[in-house]
């Protein structure tokens, strides 16, 4: 049974917080949100319903914050592949789409929790689909960029292109044999920029 921690103690409130976020979000990755109740997550976390609340307020927040917490993942690995090839930018669009080839072909995967929630909550006011919808669009904003860089004809078509191939693959992984989809991934985008040609 975890200790109990005074309140009082910001270190303890930031690691209660932290169970809590971290548990949240693995049940809500592995089972969906809705199937997953406070109830669960309080048990699994080993931290009172107050606590809970206390922290996060609805469990709309707590999903909400879940997304966020995985859109500040994706785009810490985005920043860090990005860095390594400012200077080219086919280099980067090639290392983009290997890391999330690699990833969408896990075993364990799932599909973009983004994409998930979303398709949870069709309300576009909930709190999560204001996570996933900026999430998306900021997907296109950086393929623009990419493709502005290219110097393709129509960038902004392009990175539409290319937003429509990557979310394909995040909700395709059943369909990938073992280690193909980077290969698919980077023969389908090579076709999309050579068939717009360049400015």
């Amino acid at each position: 049974m975890p200790k109990t921690v005074p309140m009082s103690d910001p270190q303890s409130n930031a690691e209660v917080r932290a169970r809590i976020l971290e548990t949240a979000s693995t049940l809500f990755y592995q089972h969906s949100v809705r199937a997953v109740g406070v109830d669960l997550v309080v048990e699994k976390a080993g931290v009172a319903k107050t606590s809970l609340y206390r922290h996060f307020g609805t469990k709309d927040d707590l999903v909400a914050a879940f997304l966020k917490r995985e859109d500040e993942d994706f785009w810490e690995t985005w920043d860090r592949v990005a860095e390594k090839h400012a200077d080219d930018a086919a280099a980067e669009l090639d290392a983009h789409l290997e890391w999330i080839g690699e990833r969408v072909g896990r075993p364990n995967y799932r599909g973009c929790p983004q994409i998930n929630v979303a398709a949870e909550f069709p309300e576009l006011g909930h709190p999560a689909r204001k996570v996933a919808t900026a999430h998306k669009r900021q997907m296109r904003k950086r393929l623009k960029e990419i493709a502005q860089r290219l110097g393709v004809a129509r960038p902004d078509e392009v990175a539409g292109q290319l937003s429509l191939l990557l979310n394909g693959a995040f909700v395709s992984s059943q369909i990938f044999k073992a280690g193909e989809a980077t290969r698919l991934l980077r023969r389908a985008a090579h076709a999309l920029i050579e068939a717009a040609g360049r400015e």
